[in-house]
């Protein structure tokens, strides 16, 4: 049996366990206290409505831990790419009302992130009470993580607390500068982020399984590396694949491909093989005359592709072989689609590999891990994103962690990694 929550990580100190220890010597310890906590609310909105609340609810528990301590939580977010001008249309005023709603609390709101319409807001602020900053981004400093910016941000704060992955892969101010200047935790979100994807790649239960989907083993060559020595089974499927599949001399006909890769590929290739790693690569394939929803289509075998069609799925028997090695891997690890999941029916081999994965995950056979942007929406399309054990939020930092970089928000956090060390007290 694979638990499914998994021991908190050494690298970070969490924001309930100090927070609670400090409580424990002094009850009053976070009353009234100024939390600076950094979110992703970068979520989907059309005609002033959020219509995705993934983001905004995984920021609930942080916020609703600091409330219940008394103390003002002052919330920070960016949205979409203003690039240092303000652009009233990525305001993130609709988010505050949104997320009032899904927190079951008022959250107030300041026209801007710094200077005096934030210290207004923020000195109106009760104990336990919840307030919106506007767009981080509406002010270059942000993104160059001015000093000065920083300095803005830190002033009226007694705390910061970063609970957003997705943006820790960002050296800008509220991701990576105030952990400097501020006593700084990693939030509820956050640490839940940390605590698995670590276990799932760090030290994983063996054997490990990662699946690796996508359109082009260019974005994905260093994720496929790094992966090699941590895993003992690597699927390649989506597009990528078929760059495997021509650099050992298959013809896949008007397939996407890279062949400037081929090089990379058989490298990968060659170093699984020196590694002890195996690599399931597509034996059979769905074949389209075209790239469009229910165009004309066979399945074939990954060799037999025609010259003038496209590899747009894995076939059944290549499903087959991924269920396979699915049931015998204690750690499953998943990022990206294996097929063109939003064409039908060439989202099938997806949705059945999505849904044997879940299984593993709800029988307890497995722990089972996902990421990144293009999956999260294959889950949810093959409706199982809450039977894994856990789906990631994050997209490019997802992606960045599994190619083993050092992602510059989590690094601010870590002892030894800030000016201040992490373990420093709020009280």
């Amino acid at each position: 049996m694979i638990e499914a929550d998994p021991a908190p990580s050494a690298r970070f100190l969490r924001l309930s366990d100090a927070l609670a220890g400090a409580l424990a010597i002094d009850p009053r310890g976070l009353r009234g206290k100024r939390a600076l906590l950094r979110v992703d609310f970068n979520a989907p909105v059309e005609n002033g409505e959020v219509r995705d609340f993934t983001r905004l609810d995984a920021a609930i528990d942080s916020v609703k831990f600091l409330q219940r301590a008394g103390a003002r939580t002052i919330l920070m977010a960016h949205f979409e790419r203003p690039k240092g001008r303000v652009v009233l249309e990525y305001s993130l005023k609709p988010i505050a009302a949104a997320f009032a709603r899904r927190l079951g609390a008022p959250v107030a709101f300041a026209d801007d992130c710094i200077g005096e319409p934030a210290r207004a807001a923020i000195a109106r602020l009760p104990e336990g009470g919840v307030l919106l900053l506007e767009n981080l981004r509406f002010h270059a400093g942000e993104e160059a993580n001015d000093p000065e910016f920083v300095a803005a941000l830190a002033e009226p704060g007694d705390l910061y607390v970063n609970d957003a992955f997705s943006a820790a892969h960002r050296a800008h101010a509220s991701t990576e500068g105030l952990a400097h200047v501020l006593p700084a935790f990693a939030g509820e979100a956050m640490a839940r982020e940390l605590d698995h994807l670590e276990r799932a790649l760090t030290a994983p239960a063996r054997p490990a399984l990662a699946i690796v989907g996508g359109a082009k083993i260019s974005s994905k060559i260093d994720v496929l590396r790094h992966l090699l020595d941590k895993v003992d089974m690597l699927a390649i499927a989506g597009g990528m694949a078929n760059t495997f599949l021509a650099a050992q001399g298959m013809d896949v006909g008007k397939s996407l491909c890279e062949p400037d890769k081929f090089e990379n590929a058989r490298a990968i290739l060659a170093r699984a093989a020196g590694r002890g790693c195996r690599i399931l690569l597509p034996v059979d394939v769905v074949a389209a005359s075209a790239f469009a929803a229910h165009a004309p289509h066979r399945i074939c075998d990954a060799d037999q592709v025609g010259a003038d069609e496209m590899i747009l799925d894995c076939g059944p028997r290549s499903v087959d072989d991924l269920v396979a090695a699915m049931q015998g891997a204690r750690t499953i690890l998943w990022n990206g689609p294996l097929g063109a999941f939003e064409l039908p029916p060439f989202d099938r081999s997806t949705i059945a590999a999505a849904r044997a994965a879940a299984e593993c995950a709800k029988s307890g056979a497995a722990m089972v891990v996902a990421g990144g942007g293009d999956t999260m929406a294959a889950l949810a399309h093959a409706g199982v994103a809450g039977d894994f054990t856990f789906v990631s939020t994050a997209g490019g930092a997802f992606l960045e962690w599994l190619e083993g970089r050092v992602l510059p928000g989590i690094a601010a956090l870590a002892p030894g990694g800030r000016d201040r060390g992490a373990h420093e007290s709020i009280v």
